[in-house]
């Protein structure tokens, strides 16, 4: 028999028994089942509030583990040991499971019920952050309000410095946006990473 899962365990216990999108899922192009990708733990100074697993991630329950976490971790001027230390970093989706695809092979957007159902646990239970980086809108929709495009955020980055970071997806997809917008690497980055380097050395 399957174990009760209450309220009384921890919320990362409880967020890996999630299965309230298994019908969701099942009726996806990829029919796969739920399988949260939980990264985090009491002590996290900096929180990464990103969009939804990707199929890689979802294959090896790791985040950010393909070519967007590369990107990720050169903006942040940390390595793979620094990025995957949940006592530091707290990786925190706007949805925990991969999302799958439509019948076009694109990516669905992370299912609303899921934020509703898990952040406000996830987020109590990680009272030292110090530094958050909102990553694409669905993350800078749900932290800032209103419906702000990627980019005028991003722009607008010194309004929520040095507490909040918006940023785009890292994703490869977005590299004809980088090369639009210089400044983001010539001015936003570098305070950024000193940003990420003093909070970790706290």
């Amino acid at each position: 028999m399957k174990p009760l899962i209450t309220r009384a365990q921890p919320v990362h216990t409880r967020l890996k028994s999630c299965r309230i999108c298994a019908d969701r899922f099942a009726q996806t192009r990829t029919a796969h089942r739920p399988n949260p990708v939980a990264w985090f733990a009491p002590g996290a100074r900096i929180l990464i509030a990103s969009q939804a697993p990707g199929l890689r991630v979802h294959e090896a329950n790791t985040p950010f583990w393909d070519r967007s976490g590369d990107r990720l971790r050169a903006w942040m001027g940390v390595d793979e040991p620094t990025f995957y230390d949940r006592s530091r970093i707290a990786i925190v989706p706007m949805a925990f499971c991969f999302p799958g695809y439509d019948a076009k092979g694109s990516d669905l957007p992370p299912p609303k019920i899921c934020a509703e159902t898990w952040r406000a646990d996830v987020l109590a239970g990680l009272p030292d952050i110090r530094l958050t980086l909102l990553i694409g809108a669905y993350a800078q929709n749900w932290h800032l309000g209103g419906r702000e495009s990627v980019t005028a955020r991003v722009q607008n980055w010194r309004d929520h410095a040095p507490a909040v970071f918006p940023l785009p997806h890292p994703s490869w997809r977005n590299t004809a946006w980088l090369k639009k917008n210089p400044w983001f690497d010539a001015e936003l980055l570098p305070v950024l990473r000193a940003r990420i380097a003093e909070v970790l050395a706290e």
